[in-house]
């Protein structure tokens, strides 16, 4: 009667709970099923669903095998003799009972007990095995994603110099091994001890006093017990490699020492050895109950080693006593190979060095290389173009400038940089009155338009703008023929496009002018079966109760760019910052993505942010590079580093998922640039690994790192910047990414680093470093050359006096024919209304010399001055401060105009 109530318990349960649980998760399952297909991705999502399956059912079905034909063969036949017969003939079934000293031993009711229990000991190991089995395997299931690049990685092509393997097997085999060890060990354990209480128990039930355990069972367990040896000497064998992860001797290097390899590697080998002996004597002994002497020798010489092993006293005497005397002696080969290592982990393997020949002005300004390095200073940098953005160009309250993105495009002929920002929605800048549920889903569904305007800005005045306005125009040539902005960067809602009330696409002088949405993007959406199953996975009644979706309506969701990647692709790893690309046709997203590793031998480990955490890793590459459409959302892939043997893994695993970077579309090749995180972080590990001698890395007598400078009373990291310079190749400017370094600890700078990002020179990265005893001035000693000014001094006092608020821009700094140069713009604030900078001044400065004009041109004319100045002291201009202009502001443009103070005489 129990057991009837317990079962129809549990009935009601499983109704009542596990029913709605089910529901909901084949919801999100077939929601996401019409996601990928939307995307043609739909043979992609198969496969990972294939390949998750499948991965966790054979490592399953492999531990319940372990687990079930080890019990139940025990019980059914290795243990003690079965204790009743089967009479066929008369179908009776007889029993025996010991019986000692005439008396019968009250054991017939264990006997009758274990008679059943081996009847039906296959439905009682059956759920038993199954549950153990799913325990186990739960961790490799959790990461059966390295279970499938396991059995789809390549070769890398190197090798590690300790033990001659491939560096694939450390990316692929190490990691899932380890993985793989601890739940073999577990299984080992578990499968042995419920072994030992069968077989105990099986005695204990049956068998007669004394009785010893059948021959079957004492050589099972003997099986078992060498499973758990051989599995356990399997760590020794993983440890040796594991030597290579050492961090002993951090912060000098990374990786294993003398000490490790000479003493710490042979005491492995003699515990891997000394344990596959302490094994089979003590599985001798079980069986025997001999060799005790010798299991209890071997046992003690197991644990010495052990102790040895892994003590500290040893190797730190080792190390004060036989390495330190000698240390750089000692220590070189490995130092050496950590450094090689970590060069090739981080891809800076081919960095060149060159040295640079520092010059002194005066400059030729009149010739063409000259003028035309002038035309290419960005002025402007991304936080002070994002305020202008906002203020002239977002127009309407539910637009926003997310992002500012530096590029190159070519406008009217003219190879530029320039900054990009597309113009999104934001529903939370909506009043409060408008926030209503048409509004949210099919009113308010798009950005619109982009803006662009160039970094570079020779003289005091207004930006000129190259794209501008609703709907876009432009003077400069340019065209967008689909304007719309489905996609993006922000916290997009998911909306329904077209509908029967249309969408919002822009606001003109006197009406709102709406459109239909016309792309591939999001998921057909009209059928009430589709509205229903969204209405549950949205918890959204109204998206069966409208009336207002026809049969083109597409149901458009997870728009931000960056949670679409992450749900397509999650094993890649994405830049905190994508970048916007406007072609004729319609703006894209193109999103650096990554992919890393912990497991590279002999490599410095570093952390990064990335995908909005923090990771730890010794691998990067940039392998992928990924296209977002902002008007229909399609997400292309492209193989950006062919070399990377992870992005090959799971280019084979996922065939047709990633395409050759040849494939990309010309118009947006040319726009892929190298990412400035990827070469902040990179410079971050350089600084310490351009000293690849291994005797100056052990002094670390050359540690570079990034400039720091005063701002706002703050010390600001002077991180790498995209400049157009000819620094490759004297005639041809590139759009390149640029960072001073200086020494450790110190204000002057060592060295330039640029990363290309134009044709056969992208990713190409090349250090011009300065002789050792020249003084090369650092960004913070050029911007105190500028505090002390008397003229920028006392200007900025004059300005400050006024209804305005001054402040200089970013100090950048350029190699201009061979002369270290800094370059900041002065901006002018209005106290009150529009906060809008506008470009007054141009400060440009070489070592002490410091000139501030109206003009970039001007500037450097008066640097001249100064130099000649200094070589023919009677030639000697006392510079006198003139008096700030005024802000002046046009109300009707509503953008600044240029300062009344533009002399263009001091410029010629």
């Amino acid at each position: 009667m129990f057991w009837k109530s317990l079962v129809s318990l549990l009935s009601v349960a499983l109704v009542v709970v596990g029913i709605p649980l089910a529901i909901v998760y084949f919801n999100a399952f077939i929601v996401d099923l019409w996601w990928f297909n939307a995307l043609d991705y739909g043979l992609y999502f198969w496969a990972r669903v294939l390949y998750q399956s499948l991965i966790f059912t054979v490592v399953t079905f492999f531990f319940f095998l372990m687990f079930f034909l080890n019990f139940w063969v025990g019980s059914r036949y290795l243990g003690a003799e079965t204790p009743a017969h089967h009479d066929h003939h008369s179908g009776q079934e007889t029993r025996t009972a010991a019986v000692k000293d005439g008396v019968s031993a009250p054991r017939s009711k264990y006997q009758r007990l274990y008679d059943q229990f081996q009847r039906g000991s296959l439905w009682f190991y059956l759920p038993l095995c199954l549950a153990l089995a799913l325990l186990v395997a739960m961790p490799v299931f959790a990461h059966w994603e390295e279970a499938l690049l396991f059995f789809f990685a390549p070769n890398s092509g190197l090798q590690d110099p300790a033990f001659g393997k491939d560096i694939s097997y450390y990316l692929f085999s190490l990691p899932l091994f380890s993985l793989i060890w601890h739940e073999l060990l577990t299984a080992s354990l578990i499968l042995f001890v419920g072994l030992v209480l069968l077989y105990q128990l099986e005695l204990k039930m049956v068998a007669e006093p004394g009785q010893r355990m059948r021959r079957g069972a004492r050589l099972h367990l003997g099986l078992a017990m060498g499973f758990v040896v051989m599995i356990s000497a399997w760590y020794f064998v993983m440890d040796r490699h594991m030597l290579l992860y050492s961090e002993a001797h951090m912060p000098i290097f990374s990786g294993p020492g003398y000490v490790e390899m000479t003493f710490v590697l042979p005491l492995i080998w003699a515990s891997l050895i000394l344990f596959l002996i302490l094994g089979g004597l003590a599985i001798l002994y079980l069986e025997t109950r001999k060799g005790l002497f010798a299991l209890i020798a071997v046992a003690i010489l197991f644990i010495g080693t052990l102790s040895f092993r892994y003590s500290s006293f040893a190797p730190e005497l080792m190390q004060e006593y036989l390495v330190k005397p000698n240390e750089l002696d000692r220590q070189a080969p490995y130092i050496s190979q950590n450094i090689q290592a970590t060069l090739a982990a981080y891809n800076l393997q081919d960095v060149e060095t060159r040295r640079y020949p520092v010059k002194d002005i005066p400059w030729n300004t009149r010739t063409t290389e000259f003028k035309e390095s002038l035309g290419n200073i960005p002025i402007w940098d991304e936080v002070g173009l994002h305020q202008v953005f906002q203020e002239l160009q977002e127009i309407r309250a539910y637009y926003r400038f997310n992002t500012i993105d530096v590029d190159r495009y070519t406008v009217n002929d003219r190879y530029q940089q320039v900054a990009v920002s597309p113009r999104e929605i934001d529903l939370d800048k909506l009043p409060a009155q408008s926030r209503n549920w048409v509004n949210e889903w099919m009113k308010f569904t798009h950005g619109y338009g982009a803006v662009m305007a160039p970094t570079a800005q020779p003289k005091a005045g207004a930006i000129d703008w190259l794209m501008q306005g609703i709907p876009p125009r432009s003077n400069a040539g340019l065209s967008l023929e689909q304007p719309g902005i489905y996609y993006g960067t922000g916290t997009y809602s998911p909306v329904i496009a077209p509908n029967e009330s249309g969408e919002i696409d822009y606001a003109s002088d006197n009406e709102l002018v709406l459109s239909d949405y016309e792309g591939k993007g999001g998921v057909p959406f009209s059928g009430l079966f589709r509205r229903a199953l969204f209405a549950l996975y949205f918890r959204e009644v109204n998206l069966i109760l409208t009336d207002q979706i026809n049969q083109d309506s597409r149901l458009l969701f997870r728009r931000n760019i960056i949670e679409r990647i992450s749900r397509v692709t999650p094993f890649l790893h994405l830049d905190p910052n994508p970048y916007a690309v406007v072609t004729s046709e319609r703006v894209y997203w193109i999103q650096d993505a990554y992919t890393l590793s912990p497991w590279f031998p002999y490599a410095y480990s570093t952390t990064a942010d990335l995908d909005g955490e923090l990771r730890r890793f010794n691998y990067i590459r940039n392998a992928a590079k990924v296209v977002v459409d902002a008007y229909d959302g399609s997400v292309d892939y492209y193989i950006s580093e062919p070399d990377d043997p992870i992005i090959r893994a799971y280019d084979r695993a996922y065939p047709g998922l990633l395409k050759d970077i040849d494939e990309m579309p010309e118009d947006l090749k040319q726009h892929v640039r190298y990412p400035k995180h990827l070469f902040s972080l990179q410079l971050d590990v350089y600084g310490r690994y351009h000293q690849e001698n291994p005797g100056t890395f052990f002094k670390q007598e050359d540690l570079w790192e990034f400039p720091e400078v005063q701002w706002e009373h703050e010390l600001h990291q002077m991180t790498p910047y995209y400049v157009t310079i000819n620094l490759f190749d004297a005639d041809r400017f590139e759009f390149s990414l640029l960072a001073p370094m200086n020494p450790k600890n110190k204000n002057n700078m060592r060295a330039l680093v640029v990363a290309g990002n134009d044709g056969d020179n992208y990713g190409r990265i090349v250090t011009y470093s300065f002789p050792r005893g020249s003084l090369v001035y650092g960004p913070a000693q050029a911007d105190g050359f500028v505090k002390q000014d008397p003229v920028v001094t006392q200007e900025f006092a004059l300005w400050n006096r006024r209804d305005a608020q001054a402040e200089r821009g970013r100090l950048i700094v350029i190699p201009i024919d061979g002369v270290i140069t800094y370059v900041q713009g002065v901006f002018l604030r209005a106290q009150t209304g529009a906060n809008i900078p506008q470009l007054v001044r141009l400060i440009a400065n070489v070592g002490h010399r410091v000139s501030m004009e109206p003009s970039l041109g001007g500037a450097f004319i008066a640097l001249n001055r100064t130099a000649r100045n200094e070589d023919d002291p009677s030639q000697l201009v006392i510079p006198i401060a003139r008096p700030a202009p005024p802000l002046e502001v046009d109300d009707a443009e509503q953008q600044p105009l240029p300062a009344a103070d533009t002399d263009e005489s001091r410029a010629d």
